[in-house]
């Protein structure tokens, strides 16, 4: 960071300390009585935390407030001047994590506290707005009350709610992703049955579509089929009207994959896969194409069919190393990803151990806690090539990581996937390794 960063950051801690009315001595009383709150009591004293709250906001050479300090700070200004808890753009929360970066803070460390405020927001079933900030909130309010009142300002804030939201899977478990959505989903569809400004309709249906796909998503994950297939069809009619194919080329491919894993069979998760490609081939991603071309390849592998199997991932290899600049879903779809499926094809027609491969250079490079649930897919698939490979025992060692994954985050792939691999371990059954996986699956999944 450079000095001028520094300084940016520590004016912005300065401001939001002024404008809640705070003294300098007042902002050291309140980091103690948070700190005690959370029951982590500050040794030092009221003039000590004061010099420190000085030396971050000083106009000659601030500091970085420590990790301890970052926490504490972050539950202060988390809770807005009416006692709620506010994430989102354009809130206090939000301004403190940019000083931090102005202050040589890395996103990691950023991700990691907005990642914790999320779930404490989550706790108990409440907080259920707090990735709205408060002008957002009003602005929302009003529109619900008079929809010919819905901006870009409105819908902007709520596209980047949802993107928030979806950036927090894999951190936190899904029925927190429900709360968090659900007034997202809720207000969405209220607005879609009024009359908004038609040029802001197409805005709107896209900001529906996606938070109806993660709500879908979510849904599978805690085991509504019934809430997840009506999400899924209000996610396909609402992308179906943007006029931007690849956008209902990622809700079919979503509803694809819990298709698969909720209905028996492949033919219907297949029809879903099918209708994706037609549409990624008509629009404008790249990238959306390549992953398509990708499930495509992996319902062949399952179905037995190797040359069609093949023919697709040679497809999306072919887009992903396509030019991208420019495209909308850049980020959506990585090489780490489609080494999976990589994977996932040699698993089911070709060589495990080229599989097991694959599948190992996949996990190592999905690190991002938003492809943890990812991760966990992936390793599980590993786990199946060494049981292939006749490597029961060092399955089960990756299957212990695998599910703690899926018991943090709640996964129902990730937990079908682990209990397939248990099944494929049970010649091995009067093994001691075998009785503590088992064990491990019963205190983590109940399976």
């Amino acid at each position: 960071m450079s000095a001028h960063d520094r300084l940016v950051g520590a004016a912005t801690l300065k401001r939001l300390r002024l404008a809640r009315g705070w003294s300098l001595a007042d902002t050291a009383r309140a980091i103690i009585g948070k700190a005690a709150e959370l029951g982590q009591p500050l040794d030092p004293s009221v003039a000590s935390v004061q010099r420190s709250v000085a030396r971050w906001e000083s106009s000659k050479a601030p500091i970085l407030p420590g990790e301890r300090y970052q926490l504490l700070l972050a539950h202060l200004y988390a809770r807005a001047a009416d006692g709620q808890t506010s994430l989102g753009a354009g809130s206090d929360f939000r301004e403190f994590l940019d000083a931090l970066a102005h202050l040589g803070e890395s996103e990691r460390r950023l991700d990691e506290l907005r990642t914790l405020l999320v779930k404490t927001a989550t706790d108990g079933g409440g907080g259920l707005l707090a990735l709205l900030g408060p002008s957002t909130q009003l602005a929302l309010s009003t529109a619900l009350a008079d929809p010919s009142r819905l901006d870009e300002g409105l819908l902007d804030a709520m596209r980047i709610a949802v993107g928030d939201v979806n950036g927090q899977v894999g951190s936190v478990p899904f029925v927190r992703v429900q709360l968090l959505l659900a007034p997202i989903v809720e207000s969405c569809r209220r607005l879609l049955d009024a009359s908004v400004p038609e040029p802001l309709l197409p805005g709107l249906q896209a900001v529906a579509a996606q938070a109806y796909t993660i709500a879908g998503r979510a849904a599978f994950e805690t085991r509504d089929d019934e809430a997840s297939r009506a999400l899924y069809a209000e996610a396909t009619a609402a992308a179906g009207g943007i006029g931007s194919p690849w956008r209902r080329a990622v809700v079919h491919m979503s509803h694809a994959l819990v298709t698969l894993y909720s209905t028996p069979g492949i033919e219907a998760a297949q029809r879903l896969v099918d209708a994706a490609v037609r549409d990624a081939r008509a629009g404008e991603s790249v990238t959306v194409r390549a992953r398509a071309h990708a499930l495509q390849a992996e319902i062949a592998a399952r179905a037995g069919a190797e040359r069609h199997a093949k023919a697709a991932l040679a497809l999306a290899w072919y887009d992903m190393d396509s030019d991208r600049d420019g495209d909308p879903a850049s980020t959506s779809f990585t090489p780490a990803h489609l080494r999976g499926f990589d994977g996932v094809t040699s698993l089911y027609v070709g060589d495990p151990a080229k599989a097991h491969d694959y599948f190992a250079r996949s996990a190592e490079a999905l690190q991002a806690p938003r492809e943890r649930v990812q991760r966990a897919i992936v390793s599980t698939d590993q786990a199946l090539a060494r049981i292939r490979l006749d490597e029961p025992e060092s399955a089960a060692d990756l299957l212990h990581g695998c599910i703690d994954a899926a018991s943090a985050t709640g996964g129902r792939v990730a937990s079908i996937r682990l209990r397939r691999a248990r099944s494929d371990l049970r010649p091995w059954r009067r093994e001691d390794w075998f009785a503590d996986l088992d064990d491990h699956l019963i205190d983590s999944l109940g399976a």
